[in-house]
C-alpha cells in the first residue's frame, strides 16, 4: 500500500474519533448545560411562588368589614377555672301568679288562651256563682239600711232639739244606725274578699240590671304571659284548685344541680355563665338550698337570668359554669381568634393590606379564652370573629398554589 493510501486512511480515522468523541462528551454537557440551568429556575420560582402564599390572606378594607372580621391587640388576662352543672330554665317564683277562684261558680266565658300575653287587672275568665249574687244582694240590702237608719237618726236629732222626744229615742236610732253601719262595712268587706275593686262596689247601687249580679270576672293580679290554664267552659271550679298560672317573664330561674363536693364554689351573688346549644348568658346565683336532695345527692341552686329577647324557653335543659378561680396569664386570647390549619393551630395577624397565617403555642384554657405560649408578642393585632373566613381564603389560595 503505498504512502498516499496510509495518508487517507489516518485523516478518516481522526476524523472518526473527534466526532465520537464530541457527541459522546462535549454535546451531552452543552445540551445539559441548559437544561439544568432551566430546571433550577423552575423550582427558584415554584419556592418563590410557596413562599409567597404562605401564611398570608390579602383582603382589603372593604373585604374585611363585609365578612365581618374584628380585629383586637393580644393582652394579658385572667383564665377561670370553672365546674360545670346541669340545670333547667323555670318561671321566676317571684315573678307568677297562681290564681285560684275566691269562690265557687261555673264557667261562662274565658277570655285568655293558654302563652297570651295580658296586662293587671284583664279578665282572665268569668264565672256564675249565686255566692257571688247573695253577696252582692247582701251588701246592697245593708247599704239601704244603713240609708233608713240614717235618716231616722236626723229626724230624731232634729225632733230632740226641738224638745218633742225624749233623749233616749235619740239614743235608740243612733245605736240603730250603727248597727246598720257595721252590717254595711261586714257585707262591704265581704265583696272585697272575694276580689272586687272598690269601684266594682260602688257601682253596685246604680246597675240597673241586678241579673249580671251572679257573674264574677276571675281578674289577672299582674302582668305577663299565660303559662298554665286548667278550666273548661262549663267546668264546675272550687276554690282549692289554681285554674290560671300567670307569669311575668322577662327574668327566668335556672335551677342548678350542684354535686356536695362543689358546694363551696357556690355562693349567693356569684355570676354564672348559661349555655344552650348556640345560645350563653350571664346568670346572677339569687338562692342556695342548704339541703342535699337525697334522690339526685345534689344541691339546689337558682340563678336569675334575663330574659328580655326571650330566647329561653321553660323547661329547657342547660349547661352552666360556676366560676372556681382565676389564672394569670401573659398572653390569651379569644377561642373563635383559633382555626386549625394543616394540623396546627395559628391565629391570622393583622397587617401589609391583610392577615398573616401564624402558627402558635396554646397552654391552658377556659371556656372562653385560650392561653398562648409562644407565637405571638404583646400588642400585636390579629382577628378575633368570623376567621374562618380567613381559613377559607387560605385554603383557597393554598388550592390554587397547588394547581
Amino acid at each position: 500500500m503505498n504512502r498516499t493510501a496510509w495518508l487517507l486512511i489516518l485523516c478518516v480515522g481522526v476524523s472518526t474519533a473527534a466526532f465520537v468523541g464530541y457527541r459522546e462528551l462535549v454535546a451531552p454537557r452543552l445540551a445539559g448545560k441548559p437544561q439544568e440551568s432551566n430546571q433550577k429556575s423552575d423550582s427558584e420560582h415554584g419556592h418563590s411562588n410557596a413562599e409567597k402564599w404562605e401564611g398570608f390572606v390579602k383582603l382589603t378594607p372593604a373585604q374585611i368589614q363585609a365578612a365581618g372580621i374584628e380585629v383586637a391587640p393580644v393582652t394579658g388576662g385572667k383564665l377561670l377555672k370553672e365546674i360545670i352543672v346541669p340545670g333547667r330554665v323555670t318561671i321566676n317564683a317571684d315573678k307568677q301568679a297562681k290564681i285560684v277562684p275566691r269562690l265557687s261558680g261555673a264557667v261562662v266565658r274565658i277570655n285568655k288562651r293558654l302563652g297570651e300575653a295580658v296586662v293587671e287587672s284583664d279578665v282572665l275568665a268569668v264565672l256564675e256563682s249565686r255566692e257571688i249574687a247573695d253577696a252582692k244582694a247582701e251588701f246592697l240590702a245593708a247599704r239601704r239600711a244603713e240609708e233608713l237608719a240614717k235618716s231616722v237618726l236626723d229626724r230624731n236629732e232634729k225632733m230632740w232639739k226641738d224638745k218633742i222626744i225624749p233623749e233616749k229615742d235619740l239614743i235608740a236610732s243612733r245605736n240603730a244606725h250603727q248597727h246598720t253601719l257595721i252590717k254595711l262595712d261586714l257585707a262591704h268587706q265581704r265583696l272585697h274578699t272575694m276580689g272586687l275593686s272598690e269601684a266594682e262596689i260602688d257601682a253596685l247601687p246604680a246597675s240597673a240590671d241586678e241579673s249580671t249580679f251572679r257573674f264574677y270576672e276571675i281578674r289577672s293580679p299582674i302582668a305577663g304571659r299565660v303559662t298554665a290554664r286548667n278550666v273548661l267552659l262549663g267546668q264546675a271550679v272550687t276554690t282549692d284548685k289554681d285554674i290560671f298560672t300567670v307569669a311575668e317573664l322577662s327574668t327566668v330561674w335556672i335551677e342548678l344541680a350542684v354535686a356536695p363536693g362543689d358546694l363551696p364554689f357556690a355562693k349567693e351573688g356569684q355570676e354564672v355563665r348559661v349555655y344552650s346549644g348556640s345560645r350563653e348568658a350571664s346568670a346572677k346565683v339569687v338562692a342556695l338550698s342548704p339541703v342535699i336532695d337525697l334522690d339526685t345527692r345534689s344541691a339546689k341552686a337558682i340563678a336569675e337570668l334575663d330574659n328580655a329577647s326571650g330566647d329561653w324557653k321553660l323547661g329547657d335543659f342547660v349547661s352552666a359554669r360556676l366560676m372556681a378561680g382565676e389564672q394569670e396569664v401573659k398572653l390569651l386570647v379569644q377561642r373563635e381568634a383559633l382555626q386549625t390549619v394543616k394540623g396546627k393551630k395559628v391565629v391570622f395577624v393583622s397587617g401589609r393590606g391583610g392577615f398573616t397565617v401564624r402558627s402558635v403555642t396554646t397552654g391552658r384554657e377556659d371556656s372562653r379564652n385560650v392561653e398562648v405560649l409562644n407565637g405571638l408578642d404583646f400588642s400585636e393585632t390579629i382577628a378575633i370573629a368570623n376567621t374562618f373566613t380567613l381559613k377559607a381564603e387560605a385554603g383557597k389560595s393554598e388550592a390554587e398554589h397547588d394547581r
